[in-house]
């Protein structure tokens, strides 16, 4: 892509990691952002805060992100969305901190001439996001807290290298990130 074509497309993304202090995300500033007059579909996805996962009860999430790698993978995602589709705009911002229960953590807006465009983009955002934006998500449930890899992540790292061995996996990102309270699930700790 020359020099010109890059500025240009960059000019047409919106991207944001919001830290902690921002509060809650304003999605309608994302849609306004993509918004534009040859556009026939505005895309949007919005991940919020579940309240169990796998029977227990979600407290919150805790995101943490190493901002200026996040920040540059995210503009690599945008562009790739940009080159695989006639997007006209894109925009995405996702939170650090904490989020609770029904609050979003991440938002994706894309625009373009026809929905099919803008709705095959803002998905292929959203997945890549999971699977390759170096920002972590920490849940935290009332009897304790586990770092999660996203499904996406591991789909992708299979594929890369194979299966990891089932005694292995507890070694892996977050196996020694665990803390569970063994009164309030009988003793009974498993690797994530």
């Amino acid at each position: 892509m020359a020099e010109e074509e890059k500025v240009q497309a960059e000019e047409k993304d919106l991207i944001e990691i919001l830290e902690p202090s921002s509060g809650p995300i304003d999605l309608a500033r994302y849609v306004d952002y993509v918004r534009d007059p040859a556009a026939g579909a505005i895309a949007t996805f919005e991940g919020t805060t579940r309240d169990t996962f796998e029977g227990k009860r979600v407290v919150e999430l805790r995101y943490e992100a190493y901002v200026p790698m996040a920040a540059r993978r995210l503009a690599a995602v945008c562009a790739e969305a940009r080159a695989a589709w006639p997007v006209l705009r894109v925009a995405v911002a996702h939170r650090l901190g904490t989020v609770g229960v029904g609050e979003a953590s991440v938002f994706v807006a894309a625009s373009a001439v026809h929905r099919a465009e803008a709705m095959e983009a803002c998905r292929y955002v959203i997945d890549e996001v999971k699977a390759s934006v170096p920002i972590w998500k920490k849940e935290v449930y009332e009897n304790g807290e586990v770092w999660k890899e996203n499904r996406e992540f591991l789909e992708r790292r299979e594929a890369a290298v194979g299966p990891v061995p089932e005694r292995k996996k507890a070694a892996c990102c977050c196996g020694s990130k665990v803390r569970v309270d063994e009164a309030a699930t009988d003793g009974k700790i498993s690797a994530v």
